[in-house]
């Protein structure tokens, strides 16, 4: 009788631990859950406050929230911009010109620069030279994405190819007479028409696009003055950002 007593304990104990157990992996399920979709939004507002911070319509979109609010995110934000020193201008132009393409990397962003300082030539036009170059850079002066950042994730999803080779790395660098297309399977997707049709951009001279075959080729590496950025950019003071 007792040993009948002490299994139907035993038993009673190891359910309670599994009820435990379970209430266990519902909380950390929710939390894993919390934190993907804090973490998505996270990123969602810091896009959509990059135009806000730097107090520039970055990339030309009408619907640029800081077309509306002019002036910084946050709760002191209504007090407006504030004066800049030196290093902050020179630091206001690298931000600019860094996320423009994408929110490149800090890291990233400084190893193209000193790629640029190594060349023969002019700096300022090196690191334009270099950013242009970018397989994401052109496949989003091609039109076939809306954004910089949509064109990173076109890129990363394979739905590009450089010279016939699907090339998924948006980093990737393209040499003049390079041709870029978009994957056959790929061609037929709403975001890819959209944008091709849109008037908010035109092509720059230096990438010769087929629309009809949604191909594009890199002609040559462009000059600062060709580069159509809907903002004012100062590369020189980038130069002088981290020749300090």
């Amino acid at each position: 009788m007792l040993n009948q007593s002490m299994a139907y304990a035993l038993k009673i104990n190891y359910i309670l631990v599994d009820i435990k157990y379970a209430n266990l992996y519902k909380k950390q399920l929710k939390n894993e859950k919390t934190y993907k979709w804090n973490h998505v939004s996270k990123r969602l507002n810091r896009k959509f406050g990059v135009s806000r911070r730097l107090g520039v319509n970055l990339w030309g979109r009408a619907k640029d929230p800081v077309n509306t609010r002019n002036f910084p995110p946050g709760a002191h934000g209504v007090l407006g911009y504030r004066k800049l020193t030196d290093y902050g201008v020179q630091l206001h132009a690298k931000q600019k010109l860094r996320k423009y393409y994408g929110n490149i990397t800090e890291k990233q962003f400084r190893k193209i620069y000193q790629e640029a300082a190594r060349r023969k030539g002019d700096t300022s036009e090196n690191l334009i030279g270099l950013l242009e170059s970018r397989l994401d850079a052109v496949v989003y002066r091609a039109k076939f994405a809306p954004t910089p950042f949509a064109a990173r994730q076109f890129v990363n999803h394979k739905h590009i190819t450089v010279n016939g080779k699907v090339v998924n790395i948006p980093s990737y660098k393209l040499k003049p007479g390079d041709v870029v297309e978009v994957k056959e399977s790929s061609k037929q997707l709403l975001i890819l028409q959209t944008s091709m049709q849109s008037g908010e951009r035109s092509v720059p001279e230096y990438i010769q696009v087929d629309e009809h075959k949604f191909q594009a080729t890199y002609s040559k590496v462009p000059e600062f003055s060709e580069v159509p950025y809907p903002v004012i950019m100062e590369p020189h003071l980038v130069v002088e950002f981290y020749s300090r």
